[in-house]
């Protein structure tokens, strides 16, 4: 996918690389489109294609782990934790609740969200609104 926006426009980067990703197979601990990809592994994929480094947690099950670790992984890649009540941009990833006992991350798109789907079993863009409850939004701040 090409950009008429500059190569440091990370957050652009980051939401490039997530609309690219939809169609790749869903797969718990995935980490490649070639193999699949969970919600986890498709936000890495984003951060490295905006050549942003991060410690990918692993060992994790789809109902396990918590918003103050997601959130630690996160600051670490150079991430702010935005107010919940602040719009959401582009490039901007979301910590979403879809049930009491799972945690889940979106990359916002322009026109909606990108998220590795585990009932469809694929990286899906899911337009409009969240359509879970958003607990905690991650945004790169660029100089």
């Amino acid at each position: 996918m090409t950009s008429d926006k500059s190569e440091t426009d990370r957050p652009a980067m980051i939401a490039e690389m997530a609309l690219a990703l939809c169609g790749t197979n869903f797969r718990l601990h995935g980490r490649s489109a070639e193999h699949g990809l969970d919600c986890i592994g498709m936000a890495a994929q984003c951060l490295s294609a905006a050549e942003m480094d991060c410690d990918v947690p692993t060992g994790y099950s789809i109902r396990s782990g918590s918003a103050e670790q997601i959130s630690e992984v996160m600051t670490r890649a150079g991430f702010a934790i935005m107010q919940s009540c602040e719009p959401l941009r582009e490039g901007d990833i979301a910590l979403a609740r879809p049930s009491p006992v799972q945690w889940h991350l979106m990359v916002r798109t322009g026109g909606g969200f990108v998220h590795a789907h585990a009932g469809i079993g694929q990286v899906v863009f899911t337009p409009g609104e969240a359509p879970w409850p958003i607990k905690t939004v991650f945004r790169i701040l660029e100089d």
